[in-house]
C-alpha cells in the first residue's frame, strides 16, 4: 500500500543580513534537513505506530505521503499512485485526521459538514445514510450530529471530526495525535473506534502520537524517527525484548517490611504500606521472585513490564 525509497525534505529559510540590497539580491538561505533519506513499507490492513519527539519530522512524512508537500528526493508510492500529483482518484481513497485542526461548519450541525463531504468525495445517499449510521453507533453519538458544534464539548466534536473524514470509507488514513487534549475516557472511546474501523473496514493507519499508550494499545508495528531518521522499524513486542531492561513488581504485604531489604530486592519505586511497587532488573528477576516467596509474607504479587514511555527513552539515549 505504501513504499518510500531514501525519501529526503530539505526546507530553506531565509537568513536576514541586516543589510536591505543584499536581502534583496543576495539572499542566503539556511537549510534544514527534516527527512533524511528515509525508507520503510506498510502493508494493506496494517496499523503502524509512527513515534518520535517534536520536529523528528512525522508529520512532515504524513503530509508528503497525503500530497500536502513535495518532496526534495526520493520515490513514493501510496496505492500505486504518486500523493503529489493529487489525482481524484487517489485522493477519494485517503483521509488524513489531524487532533489539533477542525473541518466541521462552527455555527452548524455536523450532519450539514457529513453532507458537504458527501458531495465532495461523490458518496451515494444509500452509502451515506448507512456509514453515518455504522459511525455514529460505533461512537455512540447518534444524539450529536444535529447540534451546533460549538455546543459540543472537545471528545465530543472529535467524535464528529472523525465521522467526517471517514464518510469516503477510505483505504489509507493518516491520523495525526488524534487523541491529543482529550480527557481519558474520550482518548479510550477513539482508541477503541480506530481499532473497530480498522477491523471492519480492513484500512491501513499510520498513527502519530505523543500519548504512547494510543500506540501501545492499537499499533503491533511501531517505527520511530528521530532528527529526520529512522532509529527503528519492528514489532511492539520486540521493543520490550530489546530495550526494556527491567520489570516492576508491585506486592501487597501483610506486615510491614524494613526499607533496607525492600532495597536489596530493587529499586524503591513507591513504599506506602500495604503496598510497596520495586523496579527489578530482567537478568535479576527470577532470583528475587525466589527470595521473596521465602521470604516474606505477602497476600497479592504481580508482575509488570516497563511504561511504554521509560522504553522509548531507552531508545532514544
Amino acid at each position: 500500500m505504501i513504499s518510500v525509497k531514501n525519501l529526503t525534505k530539505i526546507y530553506k529559510s531565509h537568513q536576514r543580513q541586516n543589510n536591505f540590497l543584499a536581502d534583496l539580491f543576495f539572499r542566503k538561505y539556511k537549510e534544514t534537513i527534516a527527512l533524511d533519506k528515509i525508507s520503510f513499507e506498510i502493508g494493506s490492513n496494517e496499523l503502524v505506530g509512527f513515534i518520535g519527539p517534536n520536529g523528528a519530522g512525522k508529520t512532515t512524512t504524513l503530509k508528503i505521503l497525503s500530497g500536502i508537500l513535495f518532496p526534495t528526493a526520493g520515490d513514493i508510492k501510496v496505492m500505486d499512485y504518486i500523493p503529489f500529483d493529487k489525482k481524484p482518484e487517489f485522493l477519494r481513497q485517503i483521509s488524513f485526521v489531524m487532533g489539533q485542526r477542525n473541518q466541521l461548519i462552527w455555527d452548524l450541525p455536523a450532519m450539514d459538514s457529513f453532507k458537504l463531504n458527501q458531495e465532495v468525495y461523490e458518496v451515494p445517499n444509500s452509502v451515506f445514510k448507512k456509514t453515518v449510521d455504522e459511525l455514529s453507533s460505533l461512537l455512540n453519538c447518534q444524539k450529536l450530529i444535529d447540534q451546533p458544534v460549538k455546543t459540543l464539548s472537545l471528545g465530543e466534536r472529535m467524535k464528529m471530526e472523525l465521522i467526517a473524514a471517514l464518510l469516503h470509507r477510505p483505504k489509507i488514513i493518516f491520523l495525526d495525535e488524534p487523541t491529543i487534549g482529550l480527557d481519558v475516557f474520550s482518548q479510550e472511546t477513539v482508541r477503541n473506534f480506530i481499532k473497530q474501523f480498522q477491523k471492519e473496514f480492513k484500512t491501513t493507519i499510520i498513527l502519530t502520537s505523543h500519548y504512547l499508550e494510543d500506540v501501545k494499545r492499537m499499533a503491533q508495528r511501531l517505527i520511530m524517527i528521530n532528527k529526520g531518521k529512522i532509529v527503528y522499524d519492528g514489532s511492539m513486542k520486540e521493543i520490550f525484548v530489546k530495550y526494556s531492561h527491567a520489570k516492576f513488581v508491585t506486592i501487597i504485604l501483610e506486615e510491614e517490611i524494613n526499607n533496607r531489604i525492600l532495597s536489596s530486592l530493587g529499586e524503591i519505586i513507591s513504599y506506602n504500606f500495604p503496598r510497596v511497587v520495586l523496579k527489578i532488573k530482567k537478568v535479576e528477576l527470577p532470583e528475587k521472585i525466589h527470595i521473596i516467596n521465602d521470604n516474606i509474607s505477602f497476600s497479592d504479587l504481580t508482575v509488570e513490564e516497563e511504561r511504554i514511555e521509560e522504553v522509548i527513552k531507552n531508545i532514544f539515549r
